[in-house]
């Protein structure tokens, strides 16, 4: 198989294909094909060759099979004596899949992006044809199973496949820009970019929640100042007043928003919708004095002013939320009648304003994300070969395809 003629363009197609189907990407992967070595010593018949669909795109002839391997120079593959089979030579067994023959692949393995989506397979091929011996393609495909325009090779060294990357004619596919670089530093790079996009996901995330609550405290603040002269202190002996007891005082005279108080406590304190001082003052002139008893009991009145005011009102707004979180959480089992510590629906908690977070959503990885190991895009292995090299889908023979569309 070495003599010393040139081959023609046929020729050297035709070579490349078969040695492909037996070389170290494709056969281990390729059921039918290690079923059929199994059946004659490694042999397969060049008629069983004929029905691989991309073989047979490039001839139906098992003459030009047969010139176009005497004249290969590779040694991979050998002839039959009758020259109507073909097999790997013995000489020339497949490697070992471990880890030293991993590492070798993957520092002989480049990147190569910037192909428009409707690029085939032969263009590439033809492309690269005399840019060095590339020994496997790997069109890389999206979710969708199209192309997305990026390519894994296989040269035949690491020295090769760092001399393609530094390449000028690389650089360019039909006026298309490539991005070029080995396989190993691609998923360096795609590495840092996520743990990039990681750090600014969480970035936003912490300063979209610094500014909910920046916006939290301003608005409590403005609620705080809205509310300022509407805070009435009590004290005195209250061993039998109830929150309702107060509810009836000022009834008609100004709107209870909140009452803060236990029975049995000495004191509490009560917001008003409206001015404190005003309400206190009406219900002691309804009352016909300048004191204001409560079932008969002394009871000493302060609206507050200052600090304690302003101290007041936040415990008032944190009861008023713990009240409405207890109601909420609630709402599954048994009502009642849902006072809590404000009384009356118009006197107090229940028509507070209700907040819900807001789940953060983080963006995923660009359209490169599944690039996290090398077969995070890859279909499973019996239909990979579609996508190495100068195999595809369809290049089982057809007898298999009618086989496997039988179900069998």
């Amino acid at each position: 198989m070495g003599e010393e003629r040139e081959m023609t363009s046929l020729e050297k197609k035709v070579a490349e294909q078969i040695e492909y189907y037996f070389g170290d990407h494709n056969l281990p992967r390729d059921r039918f094909l290690k079923e059929q070595i199994q059946l004659d010593d490694g042999w397969v018949t060049l008629e069983t060759m004929l029905k691989f669909n991309r073989l047979k795109s490039l001839t139906t002839d098992a003459a030009v099979i047969v010139e176009s391997l005497k004249k290969s120079k590779t040694g991979l593959l050998e002839l039959s004596e009758d020259q109507t089979k073909v097999r790997r030579c013995l000489g020339k067994p497949l490697p070992e899949h471990n880890e030293e023959y991993k590492d070798a692949l993957k520092h002989k393995s480049i990147y190569m992006k910037g192909f428009p989506l409707d690029t085939t397979l032969d263009s590439i091929i033809d492309w690269l044809s005399d840019k060095g011996h590339v020994e496997n393609i790997h069109m890389r495909k999206g979710p969708l199973k199209t192309f997305k325009g990026s390519i894994f090779a296989v040269l035949d060294s690491e020295e090769a496949a760092k001399a393609f990357v530094a390449r000028d004619d690389v650089k360019q596919f039909n006026g298309n820009d490539m991005i070029v670089l080995m396989k190993d530093d691609y998923f360096t790079k795609k590495s840092e970019e996520r743990k990039q996009g990681r750090a600014q996901a969480k970035a936003k995330a912490r300063s979209e929640k610094e500014e909910k609550q920046k916006q939290a405290e301003e608005e409590e603040m403005k609620s705080l100042e809205e509310q300022r002269g509407c805070v009435l202190k009590f004290s005195g002996v209250l061993d039998q007043v109830s929150r309702e007891d107060f509810h009836k005082i000022f009834a008609e005279h100004a709107q209870i928003k909140w009452i803060d108080f236990t029975r049995g406590a000495k004191e509490g304190t009560i917001l008003f919708r409206s001015d404190a001082k005003e309400a206190l003052q009406k219900a002691r002139e309804a009352a016909g004095g300048s004191g204001l008893k409560i079932k008969e009991k002394e009871v000493q009145w302060e609206v507050l002013e200052g600090d304690a005011e302003m101290e007041t009102l936040k415990k008032i707004i944190e009861s008023q939320q713990e009240s409405l979180n207890k109601r909420k959480g609630g709402r599954g089992g048994h009502r009642g009648r849902g006072r809590g510590r404000g009384g009356r629906r118009d006197r107090g908690g229940r028509d507070q304003p209700q907040f819900q977070g807001k789940k953060t959503k983080f963006d995923s990885d660009d359209e490169e994300a599944d690039g996290a190991d090398e077969g995070d895009d890859a279909e499973p292995a019996a239909k990979k070969r579609a996508l190495e090299s100068n195999g595809t889908d369809a290049d089982a023979p057809a007898s298999k395809q009618v086989k496997e569309e039988n179900g069998s």
